[in-house]
Formats: structure tokens, C-alpha cells, sequence
């Protein structure tokens, strides 16, 4: 199986011809850590290493892409948000709470926002998987690095 590993990041001003592009995202391929090629825009693009998001392969209720640091809202709660990341995580045990496994793969954080989302087992991550994104009815309301760039 063929996947393509697809990346976002902002893109730095580089030239007077794609200055109106300055601090927007562009989409494509890393052509190492400083630029993608973005197919749609023809072009390859100067990006802010800092800014640069995984594709999860997935998408929201709304059918938008999930990219890693995403934000996304469950339920239409604003209290409820969780950010999508790649790496490792710890399974819990429901009944004892304990770790019983570590795996490598995309999951969600949660972001803390009210004490309930602050307790056990509610702060747990948990895999980003399509079948969690319908159930907690997931929705991309932002991306952390848009939010800590501000």
C-alpha cells in the first residue's frame, strides 16, 4: 500500500510574487525541513520549520482534513477540546486506570478547559481513530500553532 505523507506549514515571504501568501498555510510535500511543494499553487514554498503539521488521513463531521495540533471541539462544547498529535500514548486499563500498553500512533490530548476535563479517566488520550471522531462528533475549530503564533 502507497501512502502519501502529506504536510502544512506557514509560509515565510520570499518573494515579491507570492508575498500575499506570507503567514498562510500551503499544502504538500517536504522538500526537506524549510520548504513544501505545494501542488495546488504550483510551487515551492518557504515554510516556518516551526509550523509544520502531519496529515492524519482523517476528517472531521464537517468532512475537513485533520492535521496534527489540530483543535477539534466534541460534542459542540466549547469546553470540550482535544488536540490531534502522532507519537506515543499509554493505553489504560478501564477498571484499574492502570497502563497496561504504550503504543505509536495518532491520538487525541485533551485539552484542559474545566475541572471535569482536568480528572481521570476524562483526560486520557485516546486513539484518533474515525470511529472516536463520530462518536465525540469532532469538529476542527482551530490549530494550536495559529493560536500560540497570535
Amino acid at each position: 500500500m502507497n501512502r502519501e505523507m502529506l504536510f502544512r506549514a506557514k509560509h515565510i515571504h520570499a518573494t515579491s510574487g507570492n508575498e500575499h501568501l506570507n503567514g498562510t498555510w500551503v499544502h504538500g510535500y517536504l522538500s526537506d525541513e524549510n520548504y513544501i511543494y505545494d501542488k495546488s499553487l504550483e510551487g515551492e514554498f518557504l515554510i516556518d520549520e516551526n509550523t509544520i503539521c502531519r496529515y492524519a488521513n482523517l476528517t472531521d463531521l464537517k468532512g475537513e482534513e485533520i492535521w496534527e495540533n489540530d483543535i477539534l471541539m466534541c460534542h459542540g462544547n466549547p469546553d470540550d477540546l482535544v488536540k490531534a498529535v502522532f507519537g506515543e500514548f499509554d493505553v489504560i486499563e478501564v477498571e484499574s486506570e492502570g497502563v497496561i500498553d504504550s503504543v505509536i500512533g495518532w491520538h487525541y490530548e485533551v485539552i484542559p478547559t474545566d475541572e471535569l476535563s482536568k480528572c481521570e479517566p476524562f483526560c486520557y488520550s485516546m486513539p484518533l481513530t474515525d470511529t472516536y471522531i463520530k462518536l465525540n462528533e469532532m469538529e476542527v475549530v482551530g490549530n494550536i500553532l495559529t493560536i500560540l503564533s497570535c
